[in-house]
């Protein structure tokens, strides 16, 4: 009996064909390409995420500002019931600091100006002790922001 030589059979995909060592260039263009679209992506959401935190920053910062003219009110309330604190709409320059209720208003206005916007404005009107503070200022920076963002609140002093 004679012992016969078992030849190893070629694997299917490899016959007449030589054996790739590496990656083709298109292969590594097509990566890099993937890779520089993932990462534009994640940069236009880093600045969309920013430009809308600045717009929470900006409302809070609305929010504590108008506690605190209210807090100014509520230790002055002779010049609240005289309707010193009243504004005629919306004031965008601080009003010279006459008596304590302009100094307050004076300080509000610099203050929201300094902390929100430069442009941003305020009101106030009190009517039998019940007072609305309103805040106007530009958020178009925002996503849906308005260029007229208006936050009012009313308090009863």
């Amino acid at each position: 009996m004679r012992h016969q030589a078992i030849q190893p059979h070629p694997t299917p995909g490899r016959r007449g064909h030589r054996r790739q060592r590496g990656v083709s260039l298109i292969e590594v263009m097509v990566s890099v390409l993937i890779v520089t679209i993932g990462l534009l992506g994640a940069a236009a959401l880093q600045t969309t995420a920013l430009r809308n935190n600045q717009g929470s920053y900006e409302r809070t910062q609305t929010s504590i500002l108008t506690q605190g003219i209210f807090d100014a009110m509520r230790a002055n309330l002779v010049a609240v019931n005289a309707n010193s604190y009243n504004t005629s709409g919306y004031l965008c320059t601080a009003p010279s600091p006459a008596s304590l209720a302009s100094s307050d208003i004076a300080r509000w206005i610099t203050t929201l100006q300094s902390q929100i916007h430069s442009g941003a404005c305020g009101s106030i009107n009190c009517a039998a002790g019940v007072c609305t503070v309103g805040v106007r200022w530009d958020d178009s920076r925002a996503t849906g922001g308005s260029t007229a963002q208006v936050v009012s609140m009313k308090a009863q002093l």
